[in-house]
């Protein structure tokens, strides 16, 4: 893959705790392991392995765990808690992102199955372009 700087990790597949807080109204971000690779600047292509899960259930929805590979997206195609959440996250970090309605698919009855949820997704940055 010419251009993109990859990094193998040794994270596993990650666990997303019962959220017993109430929601938040912002897009939350917290590092979990911070790396040491190159920075994903906004606008970046980039290389993840993710989780998502529906913060009041804990129910996942979507993993690229699940499918037994990483994924490569544009950020600017992604919703917007992954296109304010990921940069400035360094290849080999782990972040959580809690991405409220508005930061997701938007308020409920906006035609997606997840609109009007908040999602928790763990993203591992394995690469960037």
């Amino acid at each position: 893959m010419e251009g993109i700087l990859f990094v193998m990790t040794n994270l596993e597949r990650p666990e997303v705790e019962p959220m017993l807080e109430p929601a938040p109204n912002e897009l939350t971000m917290k590092d979990i392991v911070v790396g040491d690779g190159a920075e994903a600047p906004a606008g970046a292509t980039v290389e993840v392995h993710y989780l998502g899960v529906d913060y009041e259930s804990g129910e996942e929805f979507d993993s690229s765990w699940g499918r037994g590979e990483s994924i490569n997206f544009p950020l600017q195609r992604l919703i917007k808690g992954w296109q304010e959440g990921i940069p400035g996250m360094r290849v080999g970090g782990r972040r959580m992102l809690i991405c409220p309605p508005e930061m997701a698919y938007g308020p409920a009855g906006g035609g997606h199955s997840l609109s009007g949820r908040t999602l928790v997704f763990v993203i591992d940055l394995l690469g960037v372009n």
